[in-house]
């Protein structure tokens, strides 16, 4: 079992980057934005390592979209119109644009700039390949498939046994191609409540083994740390929220709440927007303080909450995932995008933690290039300038 490509296909990506580069193409398509990577364990890299990666971060430019994927696309997300698929069979990623170096202390360095629509494609495939090249290089160790066919035995128990709706979310941080494939291939087998993949590639191939299985994903960060960049982040989440429905039209219904708090996004969380969005995803914090939150807010619109839902994102394994589904049990619906424990649980390694975010914002080439900041519900998560990210929780009354 071996693949020697980190990314096989240009729908090997999550969902939600295409329905984001949709939209900065209709509301900003001059935008340029850079993506700044960040080790949060703050590991030590080698210059060979460096050269490993660079070298498996060209194949991906020779990626394009087939026949087959088009078609597929067409008839599955339905809510991205077909002139972008046209655009992305002739999109090609440009691996020059990828900078990559170590700093004087061997941390690892990567940053991408291209106009936002393009360079948002970048994040996901370059994430999955450092953290594939990383376990070639530094491991090297054949996974225990023994260990992992029992892990997902009882993972899948457990989904089963309790009606426990899920969805694969590990590209990122995933231990290689090969396992994300054999894992989502057993799931779609085995795992009566396994509702998709956030990766497409993985949606489209398995659905030939359940045709129920879908791409999964609405939004990330991204969208409102660059609004909040130009316009503030006082307002920045609703005015997502408005821009969303008028590119998608009440399709992608899920909104990412904790971008600069969920306190700060539950002020702009107005009635209209409560009424309209399908419900929110939870990615930092107390998920049981978080979805009483969001519970209390729906009721206090005379919103029934069990017609609301909430997908749970956050770290998550499966016996977190039960906990919190009997938690709320009659109270709202839940679902859960599960990914490092089932794409890189594999017994002898530990997964890395590393994430890759808008570093900066330009809403045209005639405009000023903005500073991003992302907050959180949970310390060690914020990301920006020092003195920014302390500006925001003034502006926002956080301090």
């Amino acid at each position: 079992m071996s693949n020697n490509n980190t990314v096989v296909s240009m729908l090997e990506n999550d969902l939600y980057k295409f329905s984001m580069s949709y939209y900065y193409q209709r509301i900003t398509p001059e935008g340029i934005g850079t993506f700044a990577f960040t080790d949060r364990n703050g590991m030590k890299f080698t210059p060979e390592f460096v050269e490993i990666l660079k070298a498996e971060l060209k194949k991906i430019g020779r990626l394009a979209l087939t026949d087959e994927e088009y078609k597929w696309c067409l008839a599955n997300i339905y809510f991205i119109p077909q002139y972008y698929f046209e655009w992305l069979k002739g999109f090609r990623y440009n691996p020059d644009i990828i900078k990559i170096f170590l700093d004087e202390e061997g941390h690892l360095h990567i940053e991408a700039t291209d106009l936002i629509y393009k360079v948002t494609l970048y994040e996901i495939p370059i994430l999955s390949t450092v953290s594939e090249v990383y376990f070639r290089t530094y491991q090297n160790i054949e996974p225990d498939w023994d260990y992992i066919d029992r892990q997902l035995e009882k993972k899948v128990a457990i989904s089963n046994d309790n009606k426990l709706k899920f969805a694969n979310f590990g590209m990122r941080r995933r231990y290689s191609h090969e396992m994300e494939d054999y894992v989502t291939g057993y799931l779609a087998r085995n795992a009566k409540y396994f509702i998709g993949s956030s990766t497409v590639y993985f949606a489209m191939k398995y659905q030939s083994v359940r045709e129920d299985i879908k791409p999964i994903g609405t939004m990330a960060h991204e969208l409102m740390m660059a609004t909040a960049a130009f316009m503030g982040p006082k307002e920045a989440n609703y005015h997502v929220m408005r821009r969303w429905t008028e590119v998608y039209g009440g399709a992608m219904g899920i909104m990412l709440t904790d971008s600069f708090t969920t306190d700060v996004f539950l002020r702009n969380f107005s009635l209209d927007m409560a009424k309209l969005y399908d419900g929110v995803r939870h990615d930092s914090g107390d998920p049981f303080e978080f979805g009483d939150k969001i519970i209390a807010k729906y009721e206090s619109y005379h919103i029934d909450p069990k017609t609301k839902s909430i997908v749970f994102s956050d770290s998550l394994d499966f016996d977190g995932a039960l906990s919190i589904s009997k938690y709320f049990k009659d109270r709202i619906n839940v679902s859960f995008g599960i990914g490092t424990n089932l794409t890189n649980d594999v017994g002898t390694v530990k997964p890395l933690n590393i994430v890759m975010k808008l570093k900066t914002f330009q809403v045209n080439p005639r405009q000023h290039v903005y500073r991003c900041v992302k907050l959180s519900d949970a310390p060690g998560k914020e990301l920006g300038d020092p003195d920014e990210v302390h500006s925001y929780k003034v502006i926002l009354g956080l301090v």
